[in-house]
């Protein structure tokens, strides 16, 4: 039979069978000897152990769309990073750091704001300034208040999503508004596993109908640069592509250069200060480290 690995935990991987039960699987020994892990989003072929008590082996791994390393996941077709708006602040160090790793992954991106029912449009503009002259989606939700969910569902129709942001922005409630069955499904595993249905520890995938699937992601609160070559950063920054061509020097990173097209950009307004700070910082960073 085929499925698609919903969770993966202390060497047990959760299928969801073409039947529509959730297997309890282990992985073959082949794996192993080929050092191949399966991974939450994979489509396997898996053989039925225990019809009664649902167990099974994973026997083959299909061939993969795409493989994330952060968070591991397959076959991903885009990601929804969730921030608050206030209750906490949003941080947009964190925020430019998680868009850099998607764009690394070649993952596209849409950027989702929670809790505006506590804000005024002031801080939505702000926001909107930003990330939009960016090139990035913006959404503005109240999970509270179940304003903006609708749209946010159809943005994810048909597709698997990766959900992520910090903790405590809301992630698990849109998830619960987005899937009502996503509490029975987790408390489903949990019951195997012994362990709580409402704090997420792992990378765990639902099962909405219709081909679509959400990835709910453990909440982070710092994201560390790793394997990027601080020269193509700038790559990583799609609205800096514009104005390159006003830089002087081939092979510009818009930091000490002279007659910079970026910096001359964000001088006059046109890209967002707040970002090209955070790719400053990124960049200094990424040195020291290819440094040592």
């Amino acid at each position: 039979m085929t499925g698609k690995i919903l969770k993966g935990i202390a060497g047990f991987y959760y299928v969801h069978g073409t039947d529509g039960n959730l297997y309890e699987c282990r992985a073959k020994g082949i794996f192993r000897n080929k050092k191949v892990k399966p991974l939450v989003g994979d489509n396997v072929e898996f053989s039925i152990l225990d019809s009664v008590e649902k167990k099974g082996n994973v026997d083959q791994i299909l061939p993969r769309k795409n493989a994330l390393v952060r968070p591991a996941v397959a076959n991903v077709d885009q990601a929804l990073v969730l921030f608050s708006i206030t209750q906490p602040e949003p941080n947009l160090n964190l925020l430019d750091r998680f868009l850099v790793m998607m764009e690394v992954q070649d993952v596209p991106v849409k950027i989702c704001f929670n809790k505006i029912d506590l804000i005024g449009s002031k801080e939505i503009e702000a926001l909107r300034d930003i990330y939009e002259r960016a090139g990035y989606p913006l959404y503005f939700i109240s999970a509270c208040e179940n304003r903006g969910i609708e749209e946010i569902g159809r943005l994810v129709q048909g597709k698997t999503t990766v959900l992520a942001g910090p903790s405590g922005v809301g992630k698990s409630s849109l998830t619960n508004l987005l899937c009502p069955q996503a509490e029975m499904e987790t408390g489903s595993i949990s019951e195997k596993i012994q362990r709580g249905k409402h704090t997420t520890r792992h990378s765990e995938l639902f099962e909405m109908g219709c081909g679509t699937y959400m990835l709910d992601t453990p909440g982070f609160s710092s994201m560390y640069m790793e394997d990027l070559d601080c020269l193509k950063l700038k790559d990583c920054f799609p609205e800096f592509e514009l104005f390159e061509e006003g830089c002087k020097f081939l092979g510009c990173v818009h930091i000490g250069e002279t007659s910079c097209g970026v910096k001359t950009a964000v001088e006059d307004g046109e890209i967002s200060p707040s970002r090209y700070e955070n790719y400053r910082l990124l960049y200094q960073e990424l040195k020291e480290k290819r440094r040592y």
